[in-house]
């Protein structure tokens, strides 16, 4: 006997309450996740609909107690149970419970009233209104009169305004209801905190034959019985956004619908204008800085058919749209596609596993795709599609590369080395502006040698050793532990130490160098309240500074003409990071900040400041050599077994005593290793994470490696059924990270 679990409610806060049916004999191989079900609920002796979320082969009560499922409602497949498929996927795939999943993929309707516009109407004929007001009129009722003849003469009148216009208090409205002379009606107001007033329409602007041939061959692989994602490789200034229009509005035409995935909230203010010029109100927009209703509310747009085109992080990627036709996902290498809490899905394999399972299909598009993307282009499974020159034949920036060991040694201690100082100068002479970007992803204490640029690494693992208290250096992957060297091991310097300067400090050389500069700063203290991107973006565009210095939000997508010069204050902070893709991401990082310069008709400029000049991810990023980089890359990755050279997952624990974690986290590797024996798996850890302890919680994680993603999934099963069974994890949080 089969037993399926079974929410009726999916419209409200009430998921995680489920209920157990038995599956018929007749339909147990005809049933699936996801389907709409009839079953008897309550006492009441009629039938309801409910979703079918999972099955299990025990009853969670005395089996006699149940209620069989009467009948599958085969024609009923509906967004939402496309949706819940979804979350059962994501669910087996990245490690959560089917609640956490379901949460996760439909848009839950918050305990938030919905806004409503309330309207008065006539309830009576115009011969009887016209008789009543001929008696009104002789008698001292003047609000009631002037409002039954406005209403005479408009039939429907808002209440705020008849309140304001015409003296209707709420005591007149309710003794005329009571009359039946008038009624009350009620539109719901869908929320919207997208801004269009000041939105020109778009005048198109013709492809080029290098964007028609990514077109046509994008076209041409959706005409395959099986499409596979396509991956657009477009040098940053190539015209991606453009192709992505032109590839939307082939999908709208055919009556579908798209979504378009990015990953900054900072994007959205220049995205979201030029997608809204070329589709009008067709466009709609969720970001997390909106309120609950807001983003609800564009939800329930875009299941009303209100609108055709949602744009927005990864949550847009659950967008309940009934006939969906292409998700196109941007900037598809940055890690904020990844999820940091149950499920910890990655958008990108989430959203092949959409279009797969809605018959709709994949873009990703990158400068500098994400190496697990381009590998999978490389083996067939994503097609490949190149624009290799910028829009409008514009030159790529010029890049140099400065080496801070020779500032040091040249007396300047500044954040601003001579040649990015002259060329800022230069800058300003012309009226031109600049962008600062201070390269802070992975700021976690990384140590090196001032003077001759060594790193303190971890020596089985080939990640950078972060600095803690007492001066202790630790590796967040084995555990490896050292203490700080007084003096660097290379070249004997004593000037060892962290990056210390942050994008305040670099604001204040700025002003101090340059008197009369204005400047611009957007970083996590400058972006806290609602609306303050695109204040500060819309600020730079206008001119309104000459300089915008700022963190990884600055340097993504953003096209401001008149930016002829970007300067990376310190490339190093992300180089290193105690992350085996340290190397990925800042060659992604500089090859988009190189590429903010030049965007208009004037030739751009980027200096790359930095202690490792020589080093491949550096080098390649210069002259904007993916191919090199790629290479040079995948072969570490190969040697070491990280992904996607093989397969690796996180096992996260956290609880609030200390003891306990480091025991259980032990027995979980000694399960590991006892249900599976083959040498062909690598468990590394168990160690603490890269930062031990957050708010009294402390945090420990175990790395499993393989070739094959399945018996990862495998032992990730065994694990939660001996998490379940053992009461010794119930003080604990278990998570499973896919990398």
């Amino acid at each position: 006997m089969i037993y399926a679990d079974i929410i009726i409610d999916i419209s409200s806060d009430k998921l995680d309450r489920s209920f157990q049916y038995k599956v018929p004999e007749r339909l147990e191989q005809e049933i699936k996740v996801g389907m709409v079900v009839s079953i008897p609920f309550g006492n009441a002796s009629q039938l309801r609909k409910g979703y079918v979320t999972g099955f299990s082969k025990e009853p969670k009560i005395a089996s006699g107690k149940l209620k069989e499922i009467c009948e599958i409602c085969s024609g009923e497949e509906t967004t939402e149970s496309r949706l819940i498929a979804l979350a059962a996927w994501m669910k087996e795939n990245y490690g959560s419970t089917m609640i956490q999943a379901l949460k996760t993929v439909l848009p839950i309707q918050e305990k938030i009233k919905a806004k409503e516009r309330r309207y008065i109407c006539l309830n009576i004929s115009e011969d009887e209104g016209y008789q009543i007001l001929a008696d009104l009129e002789k008698t001292r009722f003047r609000a009631r009169t002037r409002l039954l003849k406005e209403l005479l003469e408009k039939k429907r009148l808002d209440s705020a305004q008849a309140s304001k216009k015409l003296g209707a208090t709420s005591a007149v409205i309710k003794k005329m209801q009571e009359q039946g002379i008038i009624r009350i009606e009620y539109d719901e107001i869908l929320r919207n905190s997208m801004d269009t007033s000041d939105i020109p329409a778009e005048n198109q602007m013709l492809l080029t034959q290098e964007q028609e041939i990514a077109v046509q061959q994008i076209r041409e692989e959706w005409e395959k019985q099986s499409p596979r994602p396509v991956l657009i490789e477009g040098v940053t200034g190539s015209g991606k956004t453009q192709v992505y229009m032109k590839l939307i509005e082939w999908t709208i035409s055919r009556g579908e619908q798209a979504i378009v995935l990015i990953p900054e909230i900072a994007l959205t203010y220049q995205t979201v204008r030029r997608f809204y010029a070329r589709f009008g109100d067709k466009v709609s927009v969720i970001n997390s800085r909106q309120s609950q209703g807001e983003r609800y509310d564009q939800f329930k747009r875009a299941k009303r058919g209100k609108v055709q085109v949602m744009i927005g992080p990864r949550s847009a990627l659950f967008t309940p749209f009934g006939n969906l036709g292409l998700i196109v996902i941007d900037e598809e290498h940055e890690p904020s596609y990844k999820s940091e809490s149950s499920p910890r899905y990655h958008a990108r394999e989430t959203a092949i596993k959409r279009a797969e399972l809605e018959h709709a299909r994949v873009v990703l598009g990158s400068a500098t795709p994400s190496v697990e993307a381009y590998s999978q282009a490389k083996k067939g499974a994503y097609g490949l599609v190149r624009l290799n020159a910028r829009y409008g034949s514009r030159p790529m920036p010029q890049v140099s590369i400065v080496d801070l060991r020779e500032e040091l040694k040249a007396g300047n201690r500044s954040v601003l080395s001579r040649e990015l100082r002259e060329k800022m100068k230069a800058r300003f002479e012309k009226k031109e502006q600049v962008m600062l970007f201070l390269n802070r992803r992975g700021y976690a204490g990384f140590v090196s040698c001032r003077s001759c640029g060594q790193v303190m690494k971890c020596p089985h693992c080939d990640v950078a050793l972060s600095e803690h208290n007492n001066d202790r250096l630790l590796c967040h992957y084995c555990g490896y532990e050292t203490r700080k060297p007084q003096a660097c091991p290379v070249c004997g310097s004593p000037y060892i130490g962290g990056f210390k300067a942050g994008t305040q400090q670099i604001e204040k050389v700025v002003r101090e160098t340059f008197p009369g500069v204005h400047t611009l700063r957007m970083d996590f203290d400058t972006t806290r309240t609602k609306g303050s991107y695109e204040k500060i973006l819309a600020s730079f565009a206008k001119h309104e500074a000459d300089v915008l210095i700022g963190t990884q939000m600055i340097v993504k997508g953003h096209d401001f003409p008149d930016v002829t010069l970007v300067g990376v204050v310190a490339a190093d902070l992300s180089l290193n990071a105690e992350d085996y893709r340290c190397a990925e991401r800042t060659f992604q990082l500089l090859c988009q900040a190189a590429g903010r310069g030049g965007r208009g008709e004037k030739p751009g400029e980027a200096v790359i400041q930095t202690y490792q000049p020589d080093h491949y991810s550096i080098q390649a990023a210069a002259v904007q050599d993916y191919q090199a980089f790629y290479e040079e890359e995948m072969s570490y990755r190969m040697l070491l077994d990280y992904p996607p050279a093989a397969h690796m997952l996180a096992v996260l624990g956290s609880g609030p005593e200390d003891e306990l974690l480091v025991q259980a986290m032990h027995y979980l590797k000694l399960y590991v290793q006892r249900i599976y024996k083959k040498n062909d798996l690598h468990v590394i850890g168990p160690a603490y994470a890269a930062v031990g302890k957050v708010k009294d919680i402390y945090r420990q994680v175990i790395y499993l490696k393989h070739e094959d993603y399945q018996v990862l999934v495998w032992i990730k099963d065994q694990l939660e059924k001996y998490i379940e069974i053992n009461s010794g994890f119930r003080k604990l949080y278990i998570q499973f990270d896919f990398q």
